[in-house]
């Protein structure tokens, strides 16, 4: 029985299957692995099964001449914290679970327009706080987003999930960039020509962009920009897509309306200038945090071991 190493500890019922399988073993916190930790166990396990931010860095694969572990079968869509090239060229398999979180996240997302436009979380911490004084005509004012523009940066599985949701839910229109074309989002959507477009069309801007090299930054200072002062801006990708320096610049200027935040450029940490920012929905990357959702993310994982062990054809490989 191969044995498995699993980043960190699963929903019971994954842990179960996992366990009928492989000789599973856990590491006993719920941090990410450092590169240390990932080069031993590329030594250590026939399976390492991944979770996000753990440190499969080119750095941390090249350490490692012969590699015992033959697959990563990470948990999650993203795997911006696995090089995928050095592991390749080491003999890795590399597995993902796509799909699995596309709906979560898309309702993640569409929490984070709400919230932003209408002020939720500020209007929550002035109940809690215990200064509400009751309600009034102009009260914490927000944006309607029904019939307005929504900007979707990245049109994959994700961004046209949203895209139905902001479409059919609320009428929105939908404009999108992506870097290829799409020929069918689903709902009536205008694909326009640049990034700045969409970001200057949109009353509301989301971020639906794997992280990789190439997108990091990718809503940059310029980007920020070229959207309107009414306008807000949501994240629910990778940290790191958007500049987070320039983001909190714009925001201090009023410069535009808001943002909705699932992801943190350097997580877990949270700059104490976004802390201090009122009109800021901060969430802890609960993009795929159902029940459901992380279970079926687990035995897709499976799957894609079970397939590599048993000399089938890897259904999700990266």
């Amino acid at each position: 029985m191969p044995n498995l190493l699993v980043s960190r500890a699963l929903p019971d019922a994954v842990m179960q299957a996992l366990a009928a399988e492989f000789e599973v073993i856990v590491r006993p916190t719920t941090q990410p692995m450092s590169e240390d930790e990932a080069a031993n166990a590329l030594m250590a396990y026939d399976a390492v099964l991944p979770t996000l931010g753990d440190g499969f860095t080119a750095a941390a694969i090249g350490r490692v001449a012969e590699p015992r572990c033959k697959i990563l079968a990470n948990f999650g869509v993203g795997y911006n914290h696995i090089d995928v090239g050095a592991a390749v060229a080491k003999g890795i398999t590399v597995t993902n679970t796509p799909g699995a979180v596309t709906d979560a996240t898309a309702d993640i997302a569409m929490t984070l327009i709400l919230m932003a436009a209408r002020r939720a979380g500020e209007g929550e911490r002035l109940v809690r706080s215990g200064a509400w004084e009751g309600w009034h005509p102009v009260q914490m004012l927000g944006l309607h987003i029904g019939g307005k523009t929504v900007g979707i940066i990245g049109m994959g599985r994700i961004g046209k999930a949203i895209a139905r949701r902001c479409q059919a839910g609320f009428g929105m229109d939908v404009v999108f960039h992506n870097r290829s074309m799409v020929a069918d989002v689903g709902v009536p959507a205008r694909q326009l020509g640049s990034l700045t477009e969409v970001m200057a069309a949109a009353d509301v801007v989301v971020i639906a962009v794997p992280g990789s090299p190439e997108t990091h930054h990718m809503i940059d200072g310029a980007a920020l920009s070229a959207m309107q002062p009414h306008a807000y801006l949501v994240n629910i990708s990778r940290g790191d897509v958007v500049d987070e320096a320039a983001l909190i610049t714009v925001l201090e200027a009023g410069q535009i309306a808001g943002a909705g935040l699932d992801v943190y450029e350097r997580e877990p940490h949270v700059p104490d200038a976004l802390l201090a920012l009122d009109n800021v929905v901060l969430l802890p990357h609960l993009g795929t945090n159902a029940q459901e959702v992380r279970s079926h993310m687990g035995m897709m994982a499976l799957a894609n071991l079970l397939a590599f062990f048993g000399g089938d054809v890897v259904p999700n490989k990266v």
